[in-house]
């Protein structure tokens, strides 16, 4: 059984297409995309609006009061389902740094979930990050990468880690990025206060992701690159930018689309009280005050994630002008390859579908089985 899709307009990221149609296959997938008239199907349905893939989200710690790192299973699947609510229909699971045991059962909870695909993987971040650019992370549970700490992650985690964030500078920390790149984990360089050099020796070692460029990292100065100017200018890493209003000035994310084409990703870094009334909340062991739906730590010295979703960044980019496609390829298509998956909405890729809304870009229709259906 094949089932048509069609819709005013389709944009991926290769292709904007108006008066577009999508055929799926019984299993959900993409059989055929294309605009005009379409081939036969044994069903047909028309969605009134914009169609894109699913947004997927590399870096998330959680929503409606559940942290990935210390809630239950059955809480992680609530916070995961509110992401999915807003368009997110892949999610990595971000645990953030905590005492060694505590961070060895949140991987081995949360695997679980990544079985069945609530979760699409798990990420790590912490502890291996720079005590100067800890941001909310505690100081005292920050340190140096070491090998039987390693293995112990990735025993418990058992294939679902996926992502590990970690400062290049600490000692020990270039064998562990090939460590982790030899096991198919996928390394980002972030809260660090690393050099150019030691950036570079990261990405030579096989770091290909940086974590919310710009923030937990010394700013660029022309005489010190750091981690932001190898990163805007070196092409084999993709860039994480949290486009929530707070993290970055739209100024910065316009110089990092013109600096870095064809690399930006947007993720959310949503904390536990993404979805939350405003009040106080922790993460990574860290007060957190959020007003306004601002997160900041209590004594007000950084911010402490966002209580955005990825359908908040990509209406920011749309509302400023930035291409259909682009917009794509910054909320679906770069993270999925970077996880190995299909590229979105191209033939053979799972048929995760979005509908929005062609004026402002809000998700109206989250949910795969209810456009095909």
């Amino acid at each position: 059984m094949t089932t048509l899709v069609r819709a005013p307009r389709i944009v991926t990221a290769a292709h904007d297409l108006h008066d577009g149609w999508l055929v799926l296959g019984d299993d959900a997938t993409v059989l055929a995309v294309g605009a005009g008239t379409p081939p036969r199907a044994d069903s047909a349905v028309t969605v009134e609006g914009t169609v894109v893939p699913g947004f997927v989200d590399l870096h998330a710690h959680g929503a409606l009061g559940h942290d990935f790192a210390t809630c239950s299973a059955a809480d992680a699947r609530v916070a995961a389902a509110h992401h999915r609510s807003r368009g997110t229909t892949t999610l990595v699971a971000s645990i953030a740094t905590g005492r060694p045991d505590d961070t060895v059962a949140a991987l081995a909870r949360l695997r679980l979930l990544t079985s069945d695909g609530t979760l699409a993987g798990l990420h790590l971040e912490g502890p291996w990050l720079s005590p100067a650019r800890r941001g909310a992370h505690r100081v005292d549970l920050l340190h140096a990468p070491d090998p039987l700490e390693v293995d112990a992650y990735l025993t418990a985690a058992d294939g679902a880690l996926r992502v590990v964030t970690l400062a290049p500078e600490l000692p020990g920390a270039l064998g562990t990025v090939a460590r982790f790149v030899a096991a198919g984990v996928v390394v980002a360089i972030g809260h660090t206060d690393a050099t150019d050099e030691q950036t570079r020796r990261a990405i030579d070692a096989g770091a290909t992701l940086v974590t919310h460029l710009f923030n937990g990292m010394p700013p660029l100065h022309h005489r010190t690159p750091g981690p932001v100017g190898v990163a805007l200018t070196d092409d084999r890493v993709l860039l994480e930018c949290i486009v929530d209003g707070h993290h970055l000035d739209p100024t910065t994310i316009g110089l990092v689309q013109r600096i870095a084409p064809g690399r930006l990703v947007l993720v959310s870094d949503a904390m536990s009280a993404t979805g939350c009334p405003d009040g106080d909340h922790t993460i990574a062991g860290s007060a957190v005050s959020v007003r306004g739906g601002v997160a900041v730590l209590a004594d007000g010295s950084s911010l402490a994630g966002s209580t955005i979703t990825v359908a908040d960044a990509v209406r920011a980019l749309l509302t400023s002008g930035v291409a259909g496609p682009e917009v794509v390829a910054a909320s679906a298509t770069r993270a999925a390859r970077l996880l190995g998956r299909p590229a979105p909405l191209t033939v053979g890729a799972p048929a995760d579908l979005l509908v929005l809304d062609p004026d402002t870009g809000a998700v109206r229709n989250p949910l795969r089985t209810a456009v095909i259906s």
